[in-house]
C-alpha cells in the first residue's frame, strides 16, 4: 500500500485494516464498506474505540456501489474468494479503472484470479505471502488498466494495451513469488507435494473408476508442484 494515499477497505468486516493503517500513519484516511449492515456495527464500535471517527467514514455497499471516482487512490480486497473478487472488480469497472492501485488478497482460486487481472490488462507489480496458524495468504498489489473513455480506451470501457502473459505455474502460484523465491511459498509447495502424493499412494490401494479419476487430477497437480520448486533449484 503506498504511504499517504486514502484508501478503500471493501469487504472491510470489523474495519481493523483501516484502523491498523491509521493508527501506524500509513495512510491519512479511509473508507470502510462491507455488504453487510452487523459487520459495520462492530467496526464503528471499534473506530470509536481508537479515536479514528475523523479519519475513516463507514458505509453499506456492496462492492464499489458506495464509491465515487476520485474518492480514493488504493483499494484493498482481502478476505474473499476469487470470484467475489472479480465480481466487485468487473460491476463497477470506471471506479476500478481510476484507482491508482488495489491490494488483492484473495483466499481462494488464485489461478482464476491472476487469469481474470492478465487477460483485462492489469499490471501485477509486486506478490508476497504470509503464514498463520498453518494458513497461507498469498496477496498481490495490481495497478488497474487506465479507460474510461481516456486515450487508450475502447468503446466499451475496456483498455487497449498489451497484456502480459504467464504460464499455467506461474498463473497458479504466482509469478513474482516463483522469481524472488519467497521462502513461504517453498514452505507451501513442499507441504503440497507431500499432502499430494501420500493422496495419490493412498488412492493406488483403491479399485474403482472414480479413484482413477481422481489420481489422475491429482499427478496433474503434483506436476505443477515440481515446477513450482524446480524454481528453486535454479
Amino acid at each position: 500500500m503506498t504511504t499517504g494515499n486514502y484508501v478503500v477497505d471493501v469487504g472491510t468486516d470489523h474495519a481493523y485494516v483501516p484502523i491498523f493503517l491509521c493508527l501506524n500513519s500509513r495512510i491519512p484516511g479511509a473508507i470502510a464498506m462491507d455488504i453487510k449492515e452487523g459487520p459495520l456495527r462492530i467496526a464503528k464500535g471499534n473506530v470509536r474505540s481508537y479515536g479514528l471517527q475523523e479519519q475513516i467514514e463507514l458505509r453499506l455497499s456492496d462492492g464499489f456501489a458506495a464509491l465515487a471516482i476520485g474518492e480514493v487512490k488504493s483499494a484493498v480486497l482481502a478476505g474473499m474468494g476469487g470470484a467475489l473478487m472479480i465480481k466487485i472488480l468487473s460491476e463497477h469497472w470506471h471506479v476500478t479503472t481510476s484507482l491508482r492501485e488495489c491490494v488483492l488478497q484473495p483466499q481462494a482460486e488464485l489461478f482464476k484470479v491472476r487469469g481474470y487481472l492478465l487477460s483485462e490488462g492489469f499490471i501485477i507489480v509486486k506478490e508476497d505471502m504470509a503464514k498463520e496458524e498453518d494458513k497461507y495468504y498469498p496477496m498481490m498489489k495490481v495497478i488497474p488498466p487506465k479507460t474510461g473513455g481516456k486515450e487508450g480506451g475502447s468503446a466499451d470501457g475496456k483498455a487497449n494495451c498489451s497484456k502480459e502473459e504467464w504460464s499455467k505455474v506461474e498463473m497458479m502460484y504466482g509469478k513474482l513469488l516463483l522469481e524472488c523465491k519467497h521462502p513461504i511459498l517453498k514452505e507451501f509447495l513442499e507441504k503440497e507435494l507431500r499432502v499430494k502424493t501420500a493422496i495419490v499412494e493412498h488412492l493406488g490401494t483403491q479399485a474403482g473408476v472414480e479413484s482413477k479419476k481422481r489420481m489422475e487430477i491429482l499427478q496433474d497437480e503434483i506436476e505443477l508442484v515440481v515446477k513450482g520448486i524446480n524454481y528453486y533449484e535454479v
